[in-house]
């Protein structure tokens, strides 16, 4: 247990910790901390590299969506990040889940998580992500390509029945990088209402009676800071709705609009502003069906990154500092195994000296990771203290989505621990992999 010290925050550090956890306090300068507990007892204590995961901060943020969409349902999306610790607070804080697999759905039901309150996705759902679903009996299966009906009806039975969704791709470009726009009709996700294809899906939907249709689906991208592309969707989907409802006399009850909600992982940067996208959304959904003639739809809603990306923070010690040139290299323990982001989608990151307090000026310098890969860069044209040293500590913000989700094995480098924080308490969710575990699983010889 670490002891709880009243918290204070000098001015020149506030704007600093605006992308922070909102519990973040600095009880001297240097030291800041997330749940009542300061990272640098989090590294001593557990280690580095090591995930802080501040629980006040995910449950504040699933009552944050909660109140901006009163009269909809909200899917955390698992893949951002999962264990048994953040199923259990989204299960107690009102929210449905969204898993793409069947280890995202296995581990939510047998951590106690309603399985009715379950949606899985995913455009290339193998075998055992099918027969999972059905076997645990997860609320609506999202279907994402035509062969995938015709699997899913057989698996079903002809006494069975499934409620499902049709994911839909509207034709709109929207996220913080190409990669991860999946709205337009160049990539591998959904069906084209542009073509004709999402209607053709639909229509065999249809023609089996163990498949119940609730609604459409859709995901335009991630880190979307913009409310138009959402209006846009809107218009679209209900358009299509409006087409199915003359051509087969279908109302159907539910209207997903995914995710993708951008957050700050700068100071500075734009993020999605939660009751404008609320407010709009419903506003427009209400209009366009009044156009069309039909009722409107239940929303549904899917964040992820918006939920846990602002509520962790991932924690480095310092190997060595290079000065090449005019360039200065700072390495530390960890790198593109535990966040890929970085060198898939140039994201950029804003760490900071934590542990002591330095009156050195500030440096130019790059983060770069242990591995042996160029591109293993943590954070370009990041400013630390010129002082900066082996040994010392850096925090990264913003860390809680998509970090230990895409870890890797690169190198044999273990996945680091995720410790969670509250109250000045802080206690281990996920504990750091093992060359132990890497031995088991290497059976061969």
């Amino acid at each position: 247990m670490t002891t709880v010290h009243e918290p204070t925050t000098t001015p020149d550090t506030a704007a600093g910790l605006s992308v922070w956890p909102a519990s973040t306090t600095e009880h001297r300068r240097g030291a800041p901390a997330v749940g009542g507990v300061p990272l640098a007892d989090v590294a001593d204590r557990f280690g580095t590299p090591v995930y802080v995961l501040d629980e006040a901060e995910v449950r504040d943020r699933c009552r944050t969506y909660r109140d901006a969409f009163p009269d909809a349902e909200v899917l955390y999306a698992a893949k951002a990040f999962l264990c048994r610790a953040m199923a259990r607070w989204v299960d107690e804080e009102g929210l449905g889940l969204d898993v793409c697999s069947a280890g995202e759905l296995e581990l939510a039901v047998t951590t106690g998580f309603p399985p009715e309150r379950i949606v899985l996705h995913g455009n290339a759902k193998s075998p055992r992500d099918l027969d999972t679903a059905l076997r645990l009996g997860v609320g609506r299966i999202v279907i994402d390509s035509p062969a995938e009906i015709a699997r899913l009806a057989a698996a079903v039975g002809s006494g069975g029945h499934q409620k499902v969704m049709v994911r839909v791709v509207p034709g709109i470009s929207a996220g913080g990088h190409e990669k991860i726009r999946t709205g337009t009709d160049d990539q591998q996700f959904g069906l084209s209402i542009a073509d004709g294809y999402a209607q053709h899906a639909i229509s065999r939907v249809l023609d089996q009676p163990q498949l119940e249709l609730t609604g459409l689906h859709c995901h335009l991208g991630s880190q979307i800071t913009g409310v138009k592309p959402y209006l846009v969707a809107v218009r679209r989907l209900v358009g299509l709705m409006s087409r199915l409802h003359e051509q087969h006399g279908l109302v159907l009850p539910e209207l997903d609009l995914g995710g993708g909600h951008g957050v700050a992982y700068r100071p500075g940067d734009d993020a999605l502003d939660l009751t404008t996208l609320a407010r709009r959304v419903r506003t427009g959904l209400a209009g366009a069906c009044a156009t069309a003639g039909l009722p409107v739809p239940r929303l549904i809603i899917e964040p992820g990154r918006a939920v846990v990306g602002p509520a962790g923070v991932a924690v480095y010690r310092v190997l060595s500092v290079k000065h090449t040139g005019e360039a200065v290299f700072v390495a530390v323990d960890g790198g593109m195994s535990d966040n890929p982001r970085p060198a898939l989608y140039g994201v950029r990151y804003a760490p900071r000296l934590i542990g002591r307090h330095s009156t050195a000026g500030p440096a130019r310098v790059t983060v770069v990771g242990r591995h042996c890969e160029a591109g293993d860069v943590l954070a370009a044209d990041a400013d630390l203290p010129a002082d900066v040293r082996p040994g010392d500590l850096l925090a990264v913000p913003v860390a809680g989505a998509y970090h230990l989700s895409m870890a890797s094995g690169c190198n044999l480098v273990g996945r680091p621990p995720v410790v969670a924080v509250r109250d000045g308490r802080a206690r281990l969710l996920v504990r750091r992999e093992s060359l132990e575990d890497v031995r088991r699983r290497d059976v061969g010889l």
